[in-house]
Protein backbone atom coordinates (compact mmCIF):
# COMPACT_ATOMS: atom_id res chain seq x y z
CA UNK A 1 0.00 0.00 0.00
CA UNK A 2 1.19 3.44 -0.80
CA UNK A 3 0.05 6.62 1.27
CA UNK A 4 -0.71 9.66 -1.34
CA UNK A 5 1.69 12.07 -1.26
CA UNK A 6 0.03 15.81 -1.75
CA UNK A 7 2.66 17.98 -3.95
CA UNK A 8 2.21 20.96 -1.23
CA UNK A 9 0.10 19.18 1.72
CA UNK A 10 -2.28 22.26 3.46
CA UNK A 11 -1.32 23.62 6.35
CA UNK A 12 -2.39 23.72 9.57
CA UNK A 13 -4.82 26.89 10.05
CA UNK A 14 -3.20 29.70 11.69
CA UNK A 15 0.50 28.25 10.75
CA UNK A 16 2.59 28.58 7.69
CA UNK A 17 3.23 26.26 5.03
CA UNK A 18 6.73 25.05 4.44
CA UNK A 19 6.49 26.34 0.72
CA UNK A 20 5.50 29.66 1.61
CA UNK A 21 7.67 30.50 3.80
CA UNK A 22 10.60 29.33 1.65
CA UNK A 23 9.01 31.69 -1.24
CA UNK A 24 8.57 34.38 1.42
CA UNK A 25 12.30 34.20 2.77
CA UNK A 26 14.13 33.75 -1.24
CA UNK A 27 11.42 36.53 -2.61
CA UNK A 28 13.24 38.99 -0.53
CA UNK A 29 16.73 38.39 -0.90
CA UNK A 30 18.82 40.73 -2.85
CA UNK A 31 22.05 38.86 -3.12
CA UNK A 32 25.39 40.19 -2.27
CA UNK A 33 27.42 42.16 -5.34
CA UNK A 34 30.73 41.95 -4.19
CA UNK A 35 33.01 40.12 -5.93
CA UNK A 36 36.82 38.79 -6.24
CA UNK A 37 39.11 37.13 -7.94
CA UNK A 38 40.16 33.57 -6.89
CA UNK A 39 42.59 30.86 -8.12
CA UNK A 40 40.48 28.06 -9.37
CA UNK A 41 42.15 25.06 -7.09
CA UNK A 42 40.83 27.14 -4.46
CA UNK A 43 37.51 27.84 -5.50
CA UNK A 44 35.59 24.70 -4.45
CA UNK A 45 31.98 25.59 -2.84
CA UNK A 46 32.50 29.33 -3.96
CA UNK A 47 29.85 30.89 -5.97
CA UNK A 48 30.78 31.85 -9.61
CA UNK A 49 29.92 35.43 -10.12
CA UNK A 50 30.08 35.94 -13.96
CA UNK A 51 29.43 33.63 -16.70
CA UNK A 52 32.30 31.33 -16.99
CA UNK A 53 33.37 31.47 -21.17
CA UNK A 54 35.51 29.35 -23.27
CA UNK A 55 38.12 30.90 -25.45
CA UNK A 56 39.10 28.20 -26.98
CA UNK A 57 37.54 24.75 -28.33
CA UNK A 58 38.30 21.79 -26.35
CA UNK A 59 39.47 19.62 -27.80
CA UNK A 60 41.65 21.78 -29.58
CA UNK A 61 42.37 18.74 -32.43
CA UNK A 62 40.58 15.84 -33.60
CA UNK A 63 42.49 12.98 -31.37
CA UNK A 64 42.45 9.54 -30.47
CA UNK A 65 40.42 8.22 -27.65
CA UNK A 66 42.28 4.92 -27.56
CA UNK A 67 45.83 3.53 -27.62
CA UNK A 68 46.03 1.29 -31.17
CA UNK A 69 46.20 2.21 -34.83
CA UNK A 70 45.11 5.31 -36.85
CA UNK A 71 43.76 4.03 -40.12
CA UNK A 72 41.81 5.21 -43.17
CA UNK A 73 38.68 2.99 -42.97
CA UNK A 74 38.78 2.47 -46.74
CA UNK A 75 42.48 0.88 -46.94
CA UNK A 76 41.46 -0.87 -43.65
CA UNK A 77 38.33 -2.53 -45.63
CA UNK A 78 40.55 -3.70 -48.49
CA UNK A 79 43.31 -5.18 -46.75
CA UNK A 80 40.62 -7.43 -44.57
CA UNK A 81 39.26 -8.47 -47.68
CA UNK A 82 42.83 -9.03 -49.66
CA UNK A 83 44.05 -11.22 -46.07
CA UNK A 84 46.96 -8.63 -46.05
CA UNK A 85 48.71 -6.82 -43.55
CA UNK A 86 49.36 -3.13 -43.42
CA UNK A 87 52.29 -1.24 -42.55
CA UNK A 88 52.93 0.60 -39.71
CA UNK A 89 54.43 4.29 -40.77
CA UNK A 90 54.67 6.41 -37.89
CA UNK A 91 54.43 6.25 -34.39
CA UNK A 92 52.30 9.68 -32.32
CA UNK A 93 52.38 10.10 -28.66
CA UNK A 94 49.75 12.31 -26.75
CA UNK A 95 51.55 16.41 -27.67
CA UNK A 96 52.91 15.40 -30.75
CA UNK A 97 51.38 15.66 -33.91
CA UNK A 98 52.43 13.49 -36.70
CA UNK A 99 52.97 13.44 -40.56
CA UNK A 100 50.09 13.56 -43.32
CA UNK A 101 49.06 9.65 -43.15
CA UNK A 102 49.70 8.08 -46.27
CA UNK A 103 47.52 5.52 -48.19
CA UNK A 104 48.13 2.68 -47.67
CA UNK A 105 49.48 2.99 -44.04
CA UNK A 106 48.31 2.96 -40.46
CA UNK A 107 49.89 4.56 -37.47
CA UNK A 108 50.44 3.69 -33.88
CA UNK A 109 49.02 6.20 -31.65
CA UNK A 110 48.12 6.84 -28.14
CA UNK A 111 45.53 8.27 -26.16
CA UNK A 112 45.20 11.49 -26.39
CA UNK A 113 47.35 11.89 -29.85
CA UNK A 114 46.70 14.30 -32.31
CA UNK A 115 44.64 12.35 -35.67
CA UNK A 116 46.99 12.67 -38.14
CA UNK A 117 45.92 14.18 -41.41
CA UNK A 118 44.49 11.77 -43.64
CA UNK A 119 43.31 9.66 -41.08
CA UNK A 120 39.41 9.09 -40.37
CA UNK A 121 39.64 6.44 -37.68
CA UNK A 122 41.12 4.47 -34.85
CA UNK A 123 41.32 0.92 -34.16
CA UNK A 124 41.63 -0.04 -30.59
CA UNK A 125 44.89 -2.13 -30.20
CA UNK A 126 43.10 -5.19 -28.68
CA UNK A 127 41.24 -5.56 -32.30
CA UNK A 128 44.96 -6.13 -34.04
CA UNK A 129 47.31 -8.73 -33.85
CA UNK A 130 51.46 -7.86 -34.98
CA UNK A 131 51.62 -9.75 -38.24
CA UNK A 132 55.31 -10.33 -40.47
CA UNK A 133 55.88 -8.26 -43.41
CA UNK A 134 54.15 -9.24 -46.73
CA UNK A 135 57.40 -10.67 -48.87
CA UNK A 136 56.33 -8.63 -52.09
CA UNK A 137 56.78 -5.53 -49.34
CA UNK A 138 58.83 -2.45 -49.88
CA UNK A 139 61.98 -2.36 -47.87
CA UNK A 140 60.67 0.98 -46.81
CA UNK A 141 57.51 0.38 -45.92
CA UNK A 142 56.09 -0.91 -41.93
CA UNK A 143 59.29 1.32 -40.53
CA UNK A 144 57.41 0.59 -37.20
CA UNK A 145 56.20 -3.40 -38.20
CA UNK A 146 52.65 -4.56 -39.88
CA UNK A 147 49.56 -5.23 -38.57
CA UNK A 148 46.57 -7.16 -39.53
CA UNK A 149 43.18 -6.02 -38.51
CA UNK A 150 40.05 -8.57 -38.62
CA UNK A 151 37.21 -5.73 -39.50
CA UNK A 152 37.05 -2.37 -41.12
CA UNK A 153 36.24 0.37 -38.78
CA UNK A 154 33.30 2.45 -39.42
CA UNK A 155 34.50 6.15 -39.82
CA UNK A 156 34.70 8.20 -36.79
CA UNK A 157 35.57 5.28 -34.82
CA UNK A 158 37.35 6.09 -31.56
CA UNK A 159 38.17 9.67 -32.31
CA UNK A 160 37.44 12.76 -30.20
CA UNK A 161 36.58 15.75 -32.44
CA UNK A 162 37.70 19.24 -32.32
CA UNK A 163 35.37 20.96 -29.66
CA UNK A 164 33.25 18.06 -29.02
CA UNK A 165 33.23 18.94 -24.98
CA UNK A 166 33.53 22.69 -25.54
CA UNK A 167 33.09 25.36 -28.44
CA UNK A 168 35.33 28.28 -28.09
CA UNK A 169 32.60 31.57 -26.99
CA UNK A 170 30.54 29.19 -25.43
CA UNK A 171 29.47 29.61 -21.38
CA UNK A 172 30.71 25.97 -19.72
CA UNK A 173 30.09 27.34 -16.49
CA UNK A 174 26.61 29.70 -15.74
CA UNK A 175 26.81 32.39 -13.08
CA UNK A 176 25.30 31.19 -9.94
CA UNK A 177 26.78 27.95 -10.03
CA UNK A 178 27.86 26.49 -7.13
CA UNK A 179 31.67 25.34 -7.99
CA UNK A 180 32.23 21.71 -7.32
CA UNK A 181 35.15 19.86 -8.10
CA UNK A 182 34.13 19.10 -11.82
CA UNK A 183 33.19 22.55 -12.59
CA UNK A 184 37.38 23.00 -11.31
CA UNK A 185 38.50 20.65 -13.91
CA UNK A 186 36.24 22.24 -16.93
CA UNK A 187 37.72 25.72 -15.38
CA UNK A 188 41.23 24.32 -16.10
CA UNK A 189 40.38 22.84 -18.94
CA UNK A 190 39.98 25.96 -20.51
CA UNK A 191 42.63 26.90 -19.10
CA UNK A 192 41.25 29.35 -16.44
CA UNK A 193 43.76 29.61 -13.50
CA UNK A 194 41.54 32.16 -11.93
CA UNK A 195 37.58 32.70 -11.36
CA UNK A 196 35.46 35.64 -10.37
CA UNK A 197 33.52 34.61 -7.46
CA UNK A 198 31.19 35.96 -4.93
CA UNK A 199 32.56 36.93 -1.40
CA UNK A 200 31.97 35.05 1.33
CA UNK A 201 28.86 35.75 3.02
CA UNK A 202 29.54 36.91 6.81
CA UNK A 203 27.50 35.23 9.69
CA UNK A 204 27.19 36.12 13.32
CA UNK A 205 26.01 32.88 14.95
CA UNK A 206 24.38 33.73 18.60
CA UNK A 207 23.34 31.68 20.76
CA UNK A 208 20.64 32.89 23.80
CA UNK A 209 19.81 31.57 27.05
CA UNK A 210 21.33 32.09 30.69
CA UNK A 211 21.39 28.09 30.94
CA UNK A 212 24.09 27.13 27.84
CA UNK A 213 27.74 26.50 28.84
CA UNK A 214 30.16 25.67 26.38
CA UNK A 215 32.14 22.37 26.42
CA UNK A 216 35.17 22.61 28.70
CA UNK A 217 33.89 25.39 30.31
CA UNK A 218 32.77 22.99 33.04
CA UNK A 219 32.88 19.46 33.64
CA UNK A 220 30.02 17.57 33.64
CA UNK A 221 30.57 16.11 36.90
CA UNK A 222 30.19 20.03 37.87
CA UNK A 223 27.08 21.71 35.91
CA UNK A 224 25.27 23.98 37.70
CA UNK A 225 21.60 22.96 38.14
CA UNK A 226 19.63 23.21 35.10
CA UNK A 227 22.45 24.41 32.70
CA UNK A 228 22.98 22.64 29.60
CA UNK A 229 25.49 22.56 26.60
CA UNK A 230 25.39 24.63 24.06
CA UNK A 231 24.92 21.42 21.35
CA UNK A 232 23.22 24.20 18.63
CA UNK A 233 26.76 25.64 17.89
CA UNK A 234 28.45 23.10 17.19
CA UNK A 235 26.33 21.51 14.16
CA UNK A 236 24.85 25.00 13.10
CA UNK A 237 29.18 26.72 12.32
CA UNK A 238 30.02 23.74 10.62
CA UNK A 239 26.71 23.74 8.38
CA UNK A 240 27.76 27.52 7.58
CA UNK A 241 31.31 26.71 6.45
CA UNK A 242 29.81 23.93 4.34
CA UNK A 243 28.44 26.67 2.62
CA UNK A 244 31.17 28.99 2.22
CA UNK A 245 30.48 31.50 5.09
CA UNK A 246 32.90 33.37 7.27
CA UNK A 247 31.54 32.44 10.71
CA UNK A 248 32.07 34.20 13.84
CA UNK A 249 30.59 32.83 16.82
CA UNK A 250 29.49 35.62 19.39
CA UNK A 251 29.08 34.28 23.20
CA UNK A 252 26.12 33.38 24.55
CA UNK A 253 23.78 36.37 25.40
CA UNK A 254 22.51 36.35 28.57
CA UNK A 255 19.00 36.63 29.32
CA UNK A 256 18.57 40.78 29.61
CA UNK A 257 16.88 42.86 26.98
CA UNK A 258 20.12 45.16 27.19
CA UNK A 259 23.09 42.70 27.00
CA UNK A 260 20.81 41.25 23.95
CA UNK A 261 20.75 44.71 22.01
CA UNK A 262 24.34 45.25 22.71
CA UNK A 263 25.51 41.75 21.21
CA UNK A 264 22.83 42.06 18.04
CA UNK A 265 23.80 46.01 16.92
CA UNK A 266 27.70 45.46 17.40
CA UNK A 267 27.22 42.22 15.42
CA UNK A 268 24.84 44.02 12.30
CA UNK A 269 27.50 46.48 11.73
CA UNK A 270 30.13 43.85 10.47
CA UNK A 271 28.15 40.82 9.26
CA UNK A 272 25.38 40.00 6.37
CA UNK A 273 23.49 37.56 8.86
CA UNK A 274 22.90 37.28 12.80
CA UNK A 275 21.59 33.70 12.66
CA UNK A 276 20.15 32.52 16.19
CA UNK A 277 18.71 29.71 18.12
CA UNK A 278 15.88 30.40 20.74
CA UNK A 279 15.02 33.79 21.81
CA UNK A 280 12.54 33.81 19.45
CA UNK A 281 9.31 32.66 21.00
CA UNK A 282 6.70 34.77 23.54
CA UNK A 283 7.90 34.03 26.58
CA UNK A 284 9.17 36.61 28.87
CA UNK A 285 12.84 35.82 28.54
CA UNK A 286 13.08 35.67 24.72
CA UNK A 287 14.65 39.42 23.83
CA UNK A 288 15.32 38.37 20.19
CA UNK A 289 12.27 39.58 18.87
CA UNK A 290 11.70 42.92 20.64
CA UNK A 291 15.16 44.09 20.30
CA UNK A 292 15.34 43.35 16.33
CA UNK A 293 11.69 45.06 16.03
CA UNK A 294 13.28 47.77 17.65
CA UNK A 295 16.33 48.05 15.64
CA UNK A 296 14.64 46.89 12.39
CA UNK A 297 11.71 44.32 12.02
CA UNK A 298 11.10 40.74 12.76
CA UNK A 299 8.60 38.51 11.58
CA UNK A 300 7.87 35.44 13.71
CA UNK A 301 6.36 33.14 11.50
CA UNK A 302 4.75 29.67 12.99
CA UNK A 303 5.63 27.26 9.91
CA UNK A 304 3.03 23.80 9.68
CA UNK A 305 6.15 21.62 10.39
CA UNK A 306 7.63 19.11 13.06
CA UNK A 307 9.97 19.64 14.52
CA UNK A 308 10.79 23.07 13.77
CA UNK A 309 7.36 25.44 14.13
CA UNK A 310 9.24 28.89 15.03
CA UNK A 311 11.11 30.65 12.75
CA UNK A 312 12.18 34.59 12.41
CA UNK A 313 13.14 36.69 9.83
CA UNK A 314 13.73 39.88 9.56
CA UNK A 315 16.76 42.83 9.43
CA UNK A 316 18.86 45.41 11.60
CA UNK A 317 19.35 48.74 10.60
CA UNK A 318 22.94 49.79 10.57
CA UNK A 319 22.02 53.00 10.68
CA UNK A 320 21.69 52.44 14.06
CA UNK A 321 25.65 51.51 14.69
CA UNK A 322 26.83 53.94 12.36
CA UNK A 323 27.02 51.98 9.49
CA UNK A 324 24.72 51.80 6.03
CA UNK A 325 22.02 49.31 4.73
CA UNK A 326 20.60 46.22 6.45
CA UNK A 327 22.32 42.72 8.59
CA UNK A 328 19.62 40.18 7.62
CA UNK A 329 18.48 38.12 11.28
CA UNK A 330 17.27 34.24 10.92
CA UNK A 331 15.79 33.24 14.40
CA UNK A 332 15.62 29.08 14.39
CA UNK A 333 14.25 27.29 17.44
CA UNK A 334 16.06 26.25 20.32
CA UNK A 335 15.74 22.73 20.49
CA UNK A 336 18.57 20.98 18.49
CA UNK A 337 16.41 18.80 15.96
CA UNK A 338 14.41 21.72 15.51
CA UNK A 339 17.33 24.46 14.88
CA UNK A 340 18.83 21.12 13.06
CA UNK A 341 15.82 20.94 10.55
CA UNK A 342 14.87 24.41 10.12
CA UNK A 343 18.57 25.57 9.32
CA UNK A 344 18.01 23.01 6.35
CA UNK A 345 14.91 23.41 4.92
CA UNK A 346 14.98 27.35 5.63
CA UNK A 347 18.05 28.97 6.66
CA UNK A 348 19.99 26.66 4.05
CA UNK A 349 18.34 28.00 0.94
CA UNK A 350 18.28 31.63 2.08
CA UNK A 351 21.92 31.68 2.70
CA UNK A 352 22.45 30.19 -0.53
CA UNK A 353 20.21 32.51 -2.38
CA UNK A 354 22.05 35.83 -0.66
CA UNK A 355 25.55 34.66 -1.39
CA UNK A 356 24.48 34.53 -5.35
CA UNK A 357 23.93 31.07 -5.87
CA UNK A 358 20.77 29.87 -7.70
CA UNK A 359 18.32 28.33 -6.04
CA UNK A 360 14.75 27.52 -6.47
CA UNK A 361 11.71 28.05 -3.77
CA UNK A 362 11.98 24.13 -2.93
CA UNK A 363 13.13 21.16 -1.36
CA UNK A 364 15.63 18.87 -2.73
CA UNK A 365 14.74 15.86 -4.83
CA UNK A 366 12.85 13.21 -2.97
CA UNK A 367 13.78 9.29 -3.46
CA UNK A 368 10.73 7.05 -3.42
CA UNK A 369 11.77 4.35 -0.48
CA UNK A 370 9.96 1.91 1.35
CA UNK A 371 9.16 2.41 4.93
CA UNK A 372 10.08 -0.55 6.73
CA UNK A 373 7.96 0.78 10.16
CA UNK A 374 4.44 2.47 10.97
CA UNK A 375 3.58 5.45 12.10
CA UNK A 376 -0.36 4.91 12.36
CA UNK A 377 -0.42 8.21 14.30
CA UNK A 378 -1.18 11.27 11.57
CA UNK A 379 -0.31 14.95 12.75
CA UNK A 380 -1.89 18.16 11.93
CA UNK A 381 1.64 19.42 10.49
CA UNK A 382 3.98 18.13 7.98
CA UNK A 383 6.19 16.22 9.71
CA UNK A 384 9.87 15.11 8.90
CA UNK A 385 11.42 11.70 10.50
CA UNK A 386 14.59 10.97 10.85
CA UNK A 387 15.00 7.72 9.18
CA UNK A 388 18.31 5.84 8.06
CA UNK A 389 18.78 3.21 5.15
CA UNK A 390 18.75 -0.49 5.88
CA UNK A 391 20.80 -3.56 4.16
CA UNK A 392 17.48 -4.95 2.42
CA UNK A 393 16.40 -1.71 0.86
CA UNK A 394 13.95 -0.14 3.26
CA UNK A 395 14.13 2.94 5.58
CA UNK A 396 14.07 2.24 9.37
CA UNK A 397 12.81 4.77 12.07
CA UNK A 398 14.72 6.47 14.81
CA UNK A 399 12.19 5.20 18.02
CA UNK A 400 12.68 8.46 19.52
CA UNK A 401 11.42 11.31 17.42
CA UNK A 402 11.16 14.31 20.04
CA UNK A 403 13.04 17.89 18.73
CA UNK A 404 15.62 17.59 21.59
CA UNK A 405 16.98 14.36 20.72
CA UNK A 406 19.76 15.02 18.57
CA UNK A 407 20.89 11.30 18.38
CA UNK A 408 18.40 11.04 16.30
CA UNK A 409 19.99 13.25 13.66
CA UNK A 410 23.38 11.99 14.35
CA UNK A 411 22.03 8.45 13.36
CA UNK A 412 20.19 9.49 10.91
CA UNK A 413 21.03 9.52 7.07
CA UNK A 414 17.76 11.34 5.46
CA UNK A 415 14.11 12.57 6.24
CA UNK A 416 11.00 10.89 5.14
CA UNK A 417 8.55 13.92 4.18
CA UNK A 418 5.21 13.05 5.71
CA UNK A 419 2.27 15.45 4.81
CA UNK A 420 0.19 16.82 7.41
CA UNK A 421 -2.56 13.98 8.44
CA UNK A 422 -0.68 11.39 7.02
CA UNK A 423 0.16 8.29 8.18
CA UNK A 424 2.59 5.24 7.32
CA UNK A 425 2.01 1.53 7.16
CA UNK A 426 5.41 -1.05 6.79
CA UNK A 427 5.64 -1.45 3.55
CA UNK A 428 4.38 2.15 2.14
CA UNK A 429 6.46 3.94 0.05
CA UNK A 430 7.72 7.25 1.08
CA UNK A 431 9.54 10.52 0.54
CA UNK A 432 12.84 10.28 1.37
CA UNK A 433 14.83 13.03 1.61
CA UNK A 434 18.99 12.23 1.49
CA UNK A 435 20.68 14.69 4.03
CA UNK A 436 23.83 14.34 1.89
CA UNK A 437 21.80 16.19 -0.43
CA UNK A 438 22.23 19.37 1.98
CA UNK A 439 25.48 18.48 2.72
CA UNK A 440 27.35 19.18 -0.35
Amino acid sequence: MTTPVPAAPPARPGLMALEEALARLLDGVAPVTEVESVATEAAAGRVLARDLVSALDVPGFDNSQMDGYAVRSADVAAAVAAGRPLPVAQRIAAGHFGAALQPGTVARIFTGAPLPAGADAVIMQEEASAADAPVDAEASQGAFGWVRFSAAPASGQWVRRRGEDVRAGAAVVPAGTRLAAAHLGLAASIGADHLTVVRRLRVALASTGDELILPGQCPPDRLPPGAIYNSNRYFLEPLLRRLGCEVTVLPPIPDTREATQEVLLDAAAGHDVILTTGGVSVGEADHVKPVVQALGTLDLWQVAMKPGKPFAHGWIDRARAGGQGRCHVLGLPGNPVSSFVTFLLLARPFLLRLGGAAVEAALPPALPMVAHFDVPTPDKRREFLRVRRNSVGGLDLFPNQNSSVLTSMAWADGLVDKPAGGTIAHGDVVRYLPLADWFD
